[in-house]
């Protein structure tokens, strides 16, 4: 089922989300790769505040190419997810509702997810330069030295993605999988 959802997502409407929807989001969301994530955890456990607002926040594993004339960013295809495995379930804990990526996540993660209500989306590997389209505007806020890497804000409009992992911990990764192979022995 499509739904299209705006920024930010609370919990409850995390919880909302199944595995194997399709969702088009619009609003605010921010980038953080692997070297971001390390140094978001090293603040949390250092007591000292974050450079955004990680309430009910959606973070896009992606470093998007430098923009074109005419452009928010160049190209902005989604990072391997596993990569951040280390760090999220703190940001989950601290209140990031919403991860976008691709690729499998780890048990701590998913567990995260469920505990506190969260969802990982998948984005279309491949694909950024399509999935740049989606980007109307973009702002470094944060670890300007990470160059790709930095923490930017993004504002989007109709960002395609699927529920991968939904609150509960379906996964799609599985139960497709499940799905796939049921139906070669039909």
């Amino acid at each position: 089922m499509e739904k299209r959802i705006t920024t930010p997502i609370t919990r409850e409407m995390a919880r909302e989300l199944k595995c194997g929807d399709t969702v088009l989001i619009s609003g605010v969301i921010y980038t953080a790769r692997d070297a971001a994530h390390k140094r978001l955890v090293e603040l949390v456990e250092a007591g000292k505040p974050l450079p955004m607002e990680i309430e009910n926040a959606t973070i896009y594993y992606v470093g998007p190419a430098p923009a074109k004339e005419g452009q928010a960013v160049g190209s902005a295809g989604p990072t391997t997810s596993y990569r951040m495995d280390a760090y999220s379930p703190t940001l989950i804990a601290c209140g990031s509702t919403g991860m976008i990526g691709k690729g499998k996540r780890g048990p701590e993660v998913i567990e995260a997810m469920k505990k506190y209500g969260a969802v990982y989306f998948g984005a279309i590997g491949g694909a950024g330069a399509l999935l740049s389209d989606c980007i109307t505007k973009a702002e470094v806020i944060a670890y300007e030295d990470l160059g790709a890497e930095a923490i930017r804000r993004l504002e989007v409009k109709d960002l395609p993605v699927i529920v991968v992992i939904d609150s509960q911990g379906n996964n799609l990764y599985e139960t497709g999988r499940a799905q796939y192979l049921a139906s070669k022995h039909v």
